[in-house]
């Protein structure tokens, strides 16, 4: 099970995100939520962690304006709401936010089942059991997801992988270590539910 810990807002966050084990930190940008940071500071975070954890830029905005600074903090993967076209030059993955109603997409490398945007609501296990089935992509399976239910949700589902923000936080944007820690070690034993 593939872990991602988003809202990323500090070295030392995604340092111990890394250190926790997981295998992509999310950093948001160019969004209204209190977890956004500037390019220069997604670039240091970035900069920050191993070549072997993926980086991914994460943001709401639908204009490409906004894409080129987005960019330039070097990311792995740009992870996009609506219909923002990310370059196929542009030397990036791609992950498409869906919510319940969306339909799927295959535009992308992956998509997200999220209608919570960082907020901790809880995903629509219906709707995300509906993506796993049928997308032609990797489902990650994000929203509401903290240490004490992560488990139900990925036997619930099935997702390809799992992404936590506010579940794992002592504070909107800082990172708690015990439940980061907690949250990898319960979606690595169910690498074999």
């Amino acid at each position: 099970m593939r872990v991602k810990i988003c809202g990323t807002t500090s070295v030392r966050d995604a340092l111990l995100a890394v250190a926790a084990g997981a295998d992509a930190i999310g950093v948001v940008l160019a969004s209204p939520s209190p977890r956004s940071v500037t390019p220069e500071a997604a670039s240091e975070i970035f900069a920050a962690v191993s070549a072997f954890v993926t980086r991914v830029a994460v943001t709401s905005t639908d204009r490409p304006e906004d894409l080129a600074a987005i960019l330039s903090s070097r990311p792995d993967v740009v992870q996009v709401a609506g219909d923002l076209e990310v370059p196929r030059d542009a030397g990036v993955r791609v992950i498409r936010m869906l919510a319940p109603g969306d339909a799927l997409r295959d535009d992308c490398d992956a998509v997200i089942v999220d209608n919570s945007h960082g907020t901790g609501r809880t995903f629509n296990p219906g709707y995300a059991r509906e993506c796993v089935a049928a997308s032609p992509v990797p489902v990650i399976l994000a929203g509401g997801l903290t240490p004490g239910n992560v488990a139900e949700a990925i036997l619930a589902v099935r997702p390809y992988a799992v992404d936590v923000c506010s579940g794992v936080e002592a504070a909107p944007g800082i990172k708690d270590e015990r439940l980061v820690r907690a949250f990898v070690k319960i979606c690595r034993m169910m690498d074999n539910p």
